[in-house]
């Protein structure tokens, strides 16, 4: 799986808890998902569409009324929920509000091995410094990224370390952009 799709999966909040559902078994029909995601109706129809735009999400042919469609993964799409209920099982309920954040899981994808700001910039040209900066403290914050400084470094640089529910996301991730095509 590439940087740039996990990106896009993520840059809508509830495309994740969409795809993690849906990988744990739940109807595909709006309604069941809905009420599993806890999502407004607004913000859950446009992850929906982002998701079937993306094509990860596809309408079920011959399943559902044409007002209350079902809907089924697609190929890419298994892979996809596939990442997303590992990320799901390594953190806590409290946790998904962080998880739905649009950077969170691309940056904790990059930390299989630690790294620097400019590193990320190199792997994530998509992102802003603003962003980045933002999205590294936030994580921080939460003790799912440790700031260390390499004063052996002329100048000092500060090194990002993932650790606790950051360190196994970043595994979950990393493993999927490493091994699925």
């Amino acid at each position: 799986m590439d940087i740039s799709l996990v990106v896009n999966i993520t840059a809508k909040a509830w495309a994740l808890p969409i795809l993690w559902n849906l990988d744990a078994g739940v109807p595909g029909r709006q309604a069941p998902l809905l009420a599993a995601t806890g999502a407004s109706r607004t913000a859950f129809g446009h992850s929906l569409n982002h998701l079937i735009q993306l094509e990860i999400i596809e309408r079920n042919p011959g399943y559902g009324h044409p007002l209350r469609p079902e809907f089924r993964l697609t190929k890419l799409g298994e892979t996809a929920a596939s990442l997303a209920s590992r990320i799901r099982a390594a953190t806590g309920d409290e946790e998904n509000r962080l998880l739905r954040r649009a950077w969170t899981v691309p940056i904790l994808s990059q930390l299989a091995e630690p790294n620097s700001f400019g590193a990320f910039k190199r792997q994530l040209p998509m992102i802003t410094d603003r962003a980045l900066s933002q999205s590294l403290k936030l994580l921080e914050t939460h003790d799912w990224v440790v700031r260390d400084v390499d004063v052996a470094a002329r100048p000092p640089k500060p090194i990002y370390h993932a650790i606790n529910e950051g360190a196994l996301i970043s595994q979950a991730a990393s493993y999927a952009l490493n091994t699925v095509p």
